[in-house]
């Protein structure tokens, strides 16, 4: 299992953008599909995005389709959340997810990191 590392969150206002990073301790994820989770003011952990092993299968929860980019850098052991004209109600800490695969999902998730504060505020 890799070791995942979040960063990129901050405050940013309405309509802007920001990209979070997940680093992985492993040398490549090939073998790993790579999930973003929120977990919003009083509300569940949920998934935002999926990106799989390859990387040629993304999905999005629907409120962020359109607007949020998921992608990876399998030999670099990066992955990336792009986001973009945010919102209030995407306030959150954001958590970067591993699933060993090879797999298409999130569904099985083996690693999380610490998470990443985003705060969408005017």
């Amino acid at each position: 299992q890799p070791h995942l590392n979040e960063s990129g969150g901050g405050l940013v206002q309405p309509g802007g953008s920001l990209t979070l990073s997940c680093a992985a301790s492993v040398g490549a994820l090939d073998y790993y599909s790579i999930g973003w989770f929120r977990e919003a003011p009083g509300k569940e952990r949920e998934e935002i995005s999926c990106v799989s092993s390859t990387g040629r299968t993304r999905n999005y929860k629907d409120s962020v389709k359109g607007r949020f980019t998921i992608s990876k850098d399998n030999a670099k052991g990066m992955a990336y959340l792009q986001m973009n004209n945010l919102k209030p109600e995407d306030t959150g800490v954001y958590y970067c997810a591993a699933g060993r695969g090879p797999r298409v999902d999130c569904t099985v998730i083996d690693a999380w990191g610490q998470g990443t504060v985003v705060t969408v505020s005017s």
